[in-house]
């Protein structure tokens, strides 16, 4: 139960001019840190300086273009924008999620077919770094997962591709398994891309739901449906990733066992989609925690469905831990050696606005307002207990007393960090997850596609801007969609 703790306001009831004001200070910092991050970068890379980024801090190249799917792209903008927004405040759930799904699916080819069908789609999966240049070479899957990690390293006969090499097998299995089914080729894979990223539209709003957060969930979904970071969903493999992650988070919020185990096995499989995902574990956390009942039964079987597809791939000779080291040098034998962590350990910062959105700082300081404002209201204060008197005459009382009151605050903590709730939790765990990425040196540059996953889920802190500044937020965020894919080559 989520009692003792009421929040002093609703998410996006907050009207004040004062807090207008404060999201156009923080839409100013925003701005200035992308200004310093491509004008910073122009000058590295003038200097030779290998950031291996033309258009830092996107991994593109600077293309100014049009194409067939420019007017799709805006008209779904419009649409979104407009009836759109407020259709979603007053539709039917199922249709609303099966509305909002062909509408992303829509935003998403759209923005890749900006740069045509072939060099949009079609040939995105298939240069010589892809996952699709290994699947001709995969006839026994048992054999390819026992000797992967011998595959790793590069400047070897049989080395990995880059992006095979970068990942646990499971990425590759994807692909491998939509040859296996008929649908190989650069086209399919790019659809699935597509179909599966756009996913996210109905996998958050129905965590958000099942955590007791159902008005926030139709008012994030716009958002998540004109999501930036589309013109990476069409098409990478990030895209499937995103897909699959946010699934894995939804299905575990969901009611019964077998499916949270499912959610459990979907999130294991992550983990081997990308060594990276083991940061889900705050996001996975807090879906748990936040669960209306159930939580010992839920965590047991989350558990369960993630230790059963790590034994699988163990037993089949793939050993995760072993991969991760493996790909920490390989890591270091490409691009990684010479791109400067001083510059993209806050330039991916730019790359994750760019790909997030404008939206993201403002909404971010207003959950962090809310949050305060939660906190500190607290739950009514409630006096420790008082030492009861020893039986039998007189005696110590310390031990039990100090027990009493670890219990006493412990109880009195755990339902304020309740109160908070998913929107401001589910933000702050992506956050978390996000911070420790790029601190760690392991993701210089292209987190625009590699944080994906965790970007749909600081999007949740939309809820708590104001009802009349959404549709302006929402403009915003195609227009920053639609003029990096029209600037910009981007490259998978």
């Amino acid at each position: 139960m989520r009692t003792g703790v009421t929040p002093l306001r609703a998410p996006g009831s907050d009207r004040s001019p004062t807090r207008y004001r404060g999201d156009l200070v923080v839409l100013g910092v925003e701005a200035a840190l992308l200004v310093a991050a491509v004008t910073v970068g122009v000058a590295l890379n003038r200097a030779g300086v290998g950031l291996h980024a033309d258009a830092a801090p996107l991994y593109a190249t600077w293309s100014p273009h049009v194409g067939w799917g420019t007017p799709v792209a805006l008209a779904v903008a419009v649409a979104v924008v407009g009836p759109g927004t407020r259709w979603a405040r007053t539709a039917r759930w199922g249709p609303l999620l099966g509305v909002g799904y062909l509408a992303a699916v829509g935003w998403t080819l759209a923005l890749a077919l900006v740069d045509g069908w072939s060099a949009g789609l079609t040939t995105r999966l298939t240069p010589q770094a892809e996952y699709l240049h290994e699947v001709p070479g995969v006839t026994d899957v048992r054999r390819m997962l026992a000797g992967f990690a011998d595959r790793i390293l590069d400047f070897q006969p049989d080395s990995w591709s880059t992006h095979t090499a970068g990942h646990p097998p499971g990425a590759l299995l994807v692909f491998v398994g939509l040859d296996r089914v008929g649908l190989g080729g650069g086209t399919a894979a790019a659809l699935a891309c597509v179909l599966v990223g756009a996913s996210v539209v109905v996998s958050v709003p129905i965590t958000l739901r099942a955590l007791g957060a159902g008005e926030a969930a139709r008012t994030v979904l716009p958002f998540l449906v004109l999501l930036p970071g589309a013109v990476w969903v069409g098409a990478s493999a990030d895209g499937v990733f995103t897909g699959v992650t946010a699934a894995g988070l939804a299905l575990l919020a969901a009611r019964g066992r077998v499916t949270v185990s499912a959610g459990g096995v979907l999130l294991g499989f992550a983990l081997y989609l990308s060594y990276g995902f083991v940061l889900l574990a705050p996001l996975a956390l807090v879906v748990l925690a936040l669960r209306p009942a159930g939580r010992g039964v839920a965590l047991l079987a989350g558990t369960t469905g993630v230790a059963t597809v790590v034994a699988v791939f163990t037993v089949a000779g793939f050993h995760w831990w072993q991969g991760y080291d493996r790909v920490v040098e390989r890591y270091y034998q490409g691009w990684a050696a010479d791109r400067p962590y001083g510059y993209w350990v806050w330039a991916n910062l730019a790359a994750l606005l760019l790909s997030a959105g404008p939206v993201v700082g403002p909404a971010l300081g207003r959950t962090l307002r809310s949050a305060r404002s939660t906190w500190r209201a607290g739950a009514a204060p409630v006096e420790p207990p008082a030492p009861a008197p020893p039986v039998g005459g007189p005696g110590p009382v310390g031990r039990p007393l100090a027990r009493d009151l670890v219990r006493h605050r412990r109880l009195a903590f755990v339902p304020r960090i309740e109160a908070l709730g998913p929107t401001v939790l589910l933000p702050a765990a992506a956050a978390l997850a996000v911070a420790a990425a790029d601190l760690s040196g392991m993701s210089k540059a292209e987190v625009e596609r590699i944080w994906l996953p965790f970007v749909v889920w600081l999007l949740v802190a939309a809820a708590h801007l104001p009802a009349p500044a959404r549709r302006w937020w929402l403009a915003g965020q195609a227009l920053t969609a639609l003029a990096v894919n029209h600037l910009l080559f981007t490259v998978s």
